[in-house]
Parts: structure tokens; C-alpha cells; sequence
């Protein structure tokens, strides 16, 4: 971990979306980058202190068919666009976190139309998995792509070229601005790839920041073995929607329980929503449970990041087909202002909470320590690493009101509401 990184709340976004660009590099210009700068004092307004934007560089459509990744996609601007965004962050204390797709390419990669023309030629030819044996193969020979997205072909990264590509690429945007980097489909690629990777770039860039996208497994081995500051929690968000709609409260032990022994050995990066999933509002099937998400959210440890929307309750269900992420990635309208007030109590809700988090900054590394457990009920203390006081949050999930009985720090008994959710703070 970074100095820096114990203290940043990132606030996510994905730019072509966002920005309202279109769907695909058609050769128009889009709204660019400047449509993100009136959203950087909203941000601040909203408690955080970084900015973990989407792919921001050359590609076909949606930013993960990376075609040139030392070029601002034209959609989105050119490289002073970019500045003029550095700049804007600096001036307000805005981290920068850059979503580098390393995994695979689109089709229009230089590397990839050289091996098109020339097949078993080309001088790129070992930058992919090929398989130029399979003949009847439409381009005449087969490649591994991504999950079967014959779109994104895959790199090999066994590749002594690939890696010194993409360390390149990491160190030019890092020397111009960007804070770190998270790392897209880091499951899919090998951990000694980003151990030799990240290791060469921390030679020249040691205050960076890497955030590896993984969505199974043991987290804190591979974050050790890839030497990640991070890996995406993505057990504990299920578990913060189902462990509700289910009215089972043991999943969610279970999962905080199991997040504890990840955070004693890596700090990893906690959410509720992302660009890739549906929307927590449209995931709970309860409304009245959306604050015991976010109590939870922001009371243990991690480095916690908002998908843009969500702080507003915005609602959206991911699909899976061709335009299943529409509803999840909306333009955004150009200021602030012109937000709904419908979303504003959720809002404040996450100014609330994440105002709790900012006067306990201790629980960047917080300890787990169950108190109660129950189908509907649950009382956990938020442990202070300094041994200080800590917090205990309770949730209650049933339709009566509960009181906890609680012997930490002092006996005493409390009550919840029905639906209800308190954090206490000793």
C-alpha cells in the first residue's frame, strides 16, 4: 500500500458512457473528457478523493477493444484533454486510478492487422495464441480470444514484447498524471506476468497504485504472488445484496468474516456497484435495505469505491447480450444541478456515512468481530488496529423491532427499528 491509498474513496466511472460518446469510433468527436471536470467538485461534495475512471483510450466501441493504448480515444478528446483533466484533479486533491484492458486487444490492434496480412510472417505473430493450422477458420487461422468474445483477442504474456508493452504503456500514463492503475481481466492473466510487470514499474513510479480485477479464488495469494496493492472484493459484494434479499444474515457473517483474513494480510477494494454489474438499487429486493449495504460498506476494512449513480440511487439491471450493459452505464447530464432530487437522501446517506469513515481513518484496516448473530439480526464490532475504541454496527432485517444486547464497551441494551441499521460509536 501507498501512504496515499489508505486515505482515497474512489468514485468510478466509465468515460464514453458517461460522457455521452458514441457507441462506436465512427471518426466523430465526442463531448470529451472536459464533461467530467463539473463532476469533480460533486465528488469532493460527496466525500471522496479519487477518480477511478473507465477506458480511456483508443478502441472499436466500448473501451475494452483497446487499439492504441498511447492515445486518448478521439471520442473522448486528445492527449491535452487529458492534461487539462490532470490538472483539474490536482488542483482539488483528486486522485487519478487509469483502467488499463492488458488482457486482450480489439481487432484493429497494429500488432493483430500485421498478423491478419501476413499470418505466420508476421513479426507479431508470438504476441498471441495463435493457431494457424485451423485453415477454415474465418481469417484463416484461429487465436485465443476472451471469454469467447471472438472480438478481444487475447495476449500471450509469455511474450518478453508483450511485457515490455505494457510496462510502457503504465509508465507513460503514469508519467503524465495518473496515480495508478486497475488492472481489467487480472484473473485471466498470469501473476508472474504482473509480478514482472509491476515489479519494473515501481523502479520509476513507487507511489502507484495497482488494482487487480479478480473475481474468485484465494485474493490474498494472488495479490501476493502478482504483487497487487489490491484485488476487487467481489465475495463481499454478493454477499452485501443476497445475504438481504435472503434474509440470511449468516452469509454475510460468513462473508465479513472471511474478509477479515483477507485484510490482515491485503488492503482490498470494497464496493457495491460497479460498471460491470447490476445496480444495488435494482439488485434489493427490499429498498429499505440500501442503508444497511452502505453501513456495511463503510465500517470495514478496504479501500471503498461508488459507482457514479449509485450515491443517487440510480437503478439499472445488467443483461447478458450484446447491449446488456445500456442500462448500467447511462450518460450523465452535464452538470450536477440537473440531477433528480428523488436521489438526494441516498446522497446524503453516503455523505453521512462516508463522513463516519473520514473521522475513523483507522478503518482502512479494520478488524471483524462478530457480536450477534441471528437470520435477520447481526451486531459486529469494527475493530480498531490501534487498539483504540472501535464501532459496532447493527442491522436488523425483520419486520419488528429488535434491541441487541451488547457488552462492548460497557453493557447495555439497544434497540433497532424494524429495517433498521445504526452504527455506534464509543
Amino acid at each position: 500500500m501507498t501512504a496515499w491509498s489508505d486515505h482515497v474513496i474512489w468514485w468510478q466511472l466509465h468515460p464514453l458512457t458517461f460522457t455521452g460518446a458514441p457507441s462506436t469510433a465512427t471518426g466523430e468527436p465526442g463531448p470529451g473528457l472536459a464533461r467530467i471536470t463539473p463532476w469533480l467538485d460533486y465528488l469532493i461534495d460527496l466525500g471522496a478523493n479519487g477518480l477511478l475512471l473507465g477506458p480511456v483510450f483508443a478502441s472499436q466501441t466500448h473501451g475494452y477493444d483497446t487499439v492504441d493504448h498511447f492515445r486518448i480515444d478521439p471520442r473522448l478528446g486528445q492527449l491535452q484533454d487529458w492534461e487539462r483533466l490532470v490538472g483539474d484533479c490536482r488542483e482539488r486533491g483528486v486522485m487519478l486510478l487509469l483502467d488499463g484492458v492488458f488482457n486482450h486487444v480489439g481487432r484493429d490492434f497494429p500488432q493483430f492487422r500485421d498478423v491478419l496480412e501476413h499470418r505466420g510472417d508476421s513479426q507479431y505473430r508470438d504476441w498471441f495464441h495463435l493457431d494457424l493450422t485451423a485453415t477454415d477458420a474465418p481469417d484463416g487461422f484461429a487465436y485465443r480470444d476472451f471469454e469467447g468474445h471472438s472480438h478481444l483477442v487475447a495476449l500471450n504474456h509469455e511474450n518478453p514484447d508483450v511485457q515490455r508493452y505494457v510496462a510502457d504503456v503504465m509508465r507513460f500514463w503514469l508519467d503524465r498524471g495518473a496515480n495508478g492503475w486497475r488492472l481489467d481481466a487480472a484473473y485471466a492473466v498470469p501473476t508472474s506476468f504482473w509480478r514482472a510487470v509491476i515489479g519494473e514499474v515501481r523502479t520509476s513510479h513507487p507511489q502507484a497504485w495497482f488494482l487487480g480485477e479478480v473475481i474468485h479464488g484465494d485474493y490474498a495469494q494472488i495479490a501476493a504472488d502478482a504483487e497487487l496493492d489490491s484485488v476487487t472484493q467481489y465475495e463481499l459484494w454478493k454477499a452485501l445484496w443476497s445475504s438481504l434479499n435472503d434474509a440470511n444474515l449468516w452469509e454475510l457473517a460468513w462473508a465479513l468474516e472471511r474478509h477479515g483474513e483477507f485484510a490482515a494480510r491485503f488492503t482490498p477494494q470494497i464496493f457495491a456497484g460497479n460498471h460491470d454489474v447490476t445496480r444495488i438499487a435494482s439488485r434489493l429486493e427490499d429498498p429499505r435495505h440500501l442503508g444497511h449495504v452502505l453501513a456495511v460498506l463503510f465500517t470495514v476494512a478496504g479501500v471503498p469505491s461508488i459507482y457514479a449513480g449509485d450515491e443517487q440511487a440510480f437503478r439499472g439491471v445488467k443483461y447478458e447480450r450484446a447491449d446488456g450493459d445500456a442500462e448500467i452505464r447511462p450518460e450523465f447530464p452535464a452538470t450536477p444541478a440537473e440531477l433528480s432530487e428523488l436521489g438526494r437522501p441516498v446522497y446524503r446517506l453516503h455523505q453521512e456515512l462516508i463522513g463516519l469513515r473520514r473521522r475513523h481513518a483507522w478503518l482502512v484496516r479494520a478488524g471483524f468481530r462478530q457480536l450477534h448473530l441471528a437470520n435477520e439480526t447481526l451486531a459486529y464490532e469494527a475493530v480498531n488496529p490501534d487498539g483504540g475504541p472501535g464501532l459496532v454496527v447493527l442491522l436488523n432485517l425483520s419486520d419488528q423491532p429488535y434491541t441487541f444486547d451488547l457488552d462492548r464497551p460497557v453493557r447495555r441494551r439497544v434497540e433497532v427499528e424494524a429495517h433498521g441499521w445504526r452504527v455506534l460509536e464509543d
